[in-house]
């Protein structure tokens, strides 16, 4: 008899904690519409003033810490080294969520967006997107090749950007990363400016790819110490990208075995 309780009441624990996280996300999306509204006025500012581009970061940065905040999803950003704020970086964190846009939101140092142009499809985001960050079609090598032009562009204007070089939420089995693509490292090599590994280990659990139904756990953003692009040419992409993936997959493999 007792265990047929339990069995009956196992069900309904799990339904009523489905329920409250679904709640949870209705929220979150509520949130998310309602700050980007308040900011979008203010977001139009570095597009019709581009010189005040390092408003673009002060606005994420903001932006970000509220929705974050009011969503009740704590946070964490953890440098391993202070940046210097007057050189320039590209942020190359790895991609298991969507809530990874938020979190590199949160970056200290002012910096720009290389994303996926499916985000300009967003109605009124997608316009925003578009104006004050880079977007690539991975379909197209056209598209690929612009977006290198335009990042290198962004690079000589002073601008830091974030790249997620693998591509988008592409990996079967997180935490394990896919492999990197060029991109951000050919630009780095091109302007001779340090990599920045980024790693974030538990978005991919607080929010998976495959759900919209948050969990509660303490969001922690890690900023490694620089790579160092001076004197390495094309030939070193490779080079690059396995010491930048291996720095991002060693932590991710610390921080959960710390974390079980």
């Amino acid at each position: 008899m007792a265990k047929e309780i339990v069995k009956n009441r196992i069900p309904n624990w799990l339904s009523l904690k489905k329920f409250m996280q679904g709640l949870h996300a209705a929220y979150a999306v509520v949130i998310f519409a309602t700050t980007f509204i308040f900011f979008f006025p203010l977001l139009m500012l570095p597009v019709i003033f581009p010189r005040h581009f390092h408003l673009v970061g002060v606005l994420n940065r903001w932006w970000a810490r509220i929705f974050l905040s009011a969503s009740f999803i704590p946070y964490e950003n953890d440098y391993r080294v202070k940046l210097d704020t007057s050189r320039q970086y590209i942020f190359c964190p790895n991609h298991f969520s969507y809530l990874d846009i938020p979190s590199m939101g949160l970056n200290e140092v002012n910096s720009i967006f290389v994303g996926k142009s499916d985000m300009e499809k967003i109605p009124l985001f997608g316009f925003m997107y578009k104006k004050l960050h880079i977007t690539v079609n991975r379909d197209s090598l056209k598209s690929r090749y612009s977006t290198f032009v335009k990042s290198c562009e962004a690079i000589d204007q002073g601008k830091n950007l974030t790249i997620f070089p693998e591509g988008g939420i592409i990996t079967v089995n997180p935490p394990d990363m896919a492999r990197l693509k060029d991109g951000a490292f050919r630009t780095a090599i091109e302007k001779q400016i340090a990599i920045i590994p980024v790693t974030i280990p538990f978005n991919w659990i607080i929010l998976p790819d495959s759900s919209f139904l948050p969990r509660r756990r303490k969001m922690k953003i890690i900023y490694h110490e620089p790579i160092e692009t001076k004197g390495l040419t094309i030939s070193d992409i490779d080079y690059l990208k396995k010491k930048t993936f291996e720095v991002i997959d060693s932590e991710l493999k610390k921080q959960l075995n710390e974390h079980r």
